[in-house]
């Protein structure tokens, strides 16, 4: 069974019908062609596919997109701006937070959430943010340097 659905996703509207057990991730990828985000494990424990939602982070392999329904979604694709990078994107490019870049999407939209609403994090804070995100290749510490130096960046924008 189909049900009626509008959801904002990166700042553009979609009104659709969906089937109930559709999770985000699903509809993201399949019906809008947003593969930034990946499927890992579908079991909420690896992070791959993370979004936000109204600004906080889910696991949206296991998040019913009509949970989603009148709220704003937002996937890797939509931290930039244009070709414009967002500083967290860029400082994980130059510092080497990515490796194979499997969980790297994750990784971005847990660390644009810790930012949001703490602009001046500890090593501690930021390892925790991002503890629900598994990565097999970088051992976390480039991942760490690019949010710390892109909170630098960020807070000299302000």
């Amino acid at each position: 069974m189909q049900f009626p659905l509008a959801i904002t996703v990166n700042g553009e509207l979609h009104e659709v019908h969906v089937d109930a057990s559709t999770s985000l991730l699903q509809f993201v990828r399949q019906q809008l062609g947003l593969t930034g985000s990946k499927e890992g494990c579908e079991d909420s424990e690896c992070g791959a596919c993370m979004m936000l939602v109204d600004g906080r982070p889910v696991n949206s392999c296991s998040y019913l997109v009509l949970q989603a329904g009148g709220r704003a979604v937002t996937t890797v694709e939509g931290l930039a701006r244009g070709a414009e990078l967002h500083p967290l994107q860029r400082q994980f490019a130059e510092l080497g937070g990515v490796q194979c870049g499997y969980c790297t999407s994750g990784m971005l939209i847990s660390a644009t959430a810790l930012l949001e609403g703490n602009p001046r994090p500890s090593e501690e804070e930021i390892r925790w943010a991002l503890s629900g995100n598994l990565c097999r290749c970088t051992g976390y510490t480039k991942i760490v340097q690019a949010v710390q130096a892109a909170a630098v960046e960020l807070r000299s924008k302000q």
